[in-house]
């Protein structure tokens, strides 16, 4: 007869350690994608209410500019300025949108996002950041396609934040079997990419490599043969749900 393993085993320790980084992995991946989602609906709600209540009164205000009398310069320079306002408005709240959510992945694939935001990213922050992607977007779910550009993103910001980078490329590769998203830059690079990858502040890349293992793939931080740093997701084809 088999004895019950003893609580306190190796193996027994072992599984219970697989079993509860498994439930993290999970609830952290659950936790995310629920962000990601408020986000979205935040981003929509940005669009839907204020985006169009501030395009509402930017044609009420232009009406109301035409009857103001040519000699009336007082007036005019009044709705000027409330027209600049105005804009500076809306501006702010298509940021805030972008910022929140990127439409393009939920109505062009991401493609057409990374298209956007690499060159998008590297004008704001005054580096040279260029995008290399297939001619067509390949089959993936909504799920993997938030979670690679999210890497995106983060790899974007470690470049030019703490890297230092001059220059960034966004690589994204379809197999037929899995999709891989590498960023790679020019900057001082990690010293040592495991200590980099584990660190207490560096949440935004230990969230990603449970995304990324909830999915069955993996995130991995690297220091290219040049120097800089290169981080690249690697996630298994599925079918869309």
């Amino acid at each position: 007869m088999t004895e019950p393993a003893h609580p306190h085993s190796a193996p027994e320790l072992e599984r219970q350690v697989a079993a509860r980084t498994a439930d993290l992995t999970e609830m952290l991946a659950y936790l995310a994608a629920c962000w990601d989602e408020e986000k979205r609906l935040l981003a929509r709600q940005l669009h839907d209410s204020l985006g169009s209540s501030m395009t509402a009164l930017t044609m009420h205000l232009s009406l109301l500019s035409q009857h103001i009398p040519a000699e009336n310069k007082a007036m005019r320079d009044r709705s000027a300025q409330m027209k600049q306002l105005l804009a500076t408005i809306i501006e702010t709240n298509r940021k805030m949108q972008l910022d929140l959510w990127n439409d393009k992945l939920e109505f062009l694939g991401l493609r057409a996002a990374l298209a956007e935001l690499v060159p998008e990213f590297g004008a704001r922050q005054g580096l040279a950041a260029r995008a290399s992607l297939p001619d067509e977007d390949g089959h993936y779910s909504r799920t993997q396609g938030v979670v690679l550009l999210r890497c995106a993103e983060e790899g974007l910001r470690n470049a030019a934040v703490h890297g230092q980078a001059s220059e960034v490329e966004v690589i994204l590769d379809d197999d037929g079997e899995q999709l891989m998203l590498t960023v790679r830059d020019n900057g001082a690079g990690p010293r040592d990419c495991t200590a980099a990858m584990n660190a207490s502040d560096c949440h935004g890349l230990r969230l990603l490599r449970e995304r990324a293992r909830h999915l069955g793939g993996e995130l991995v931080l690297l220091r290219g043969e040049a120097g800089g740093a290169v981080l690249r997701m690697t996630l298994p084809r599925e079918t869309p749900a």
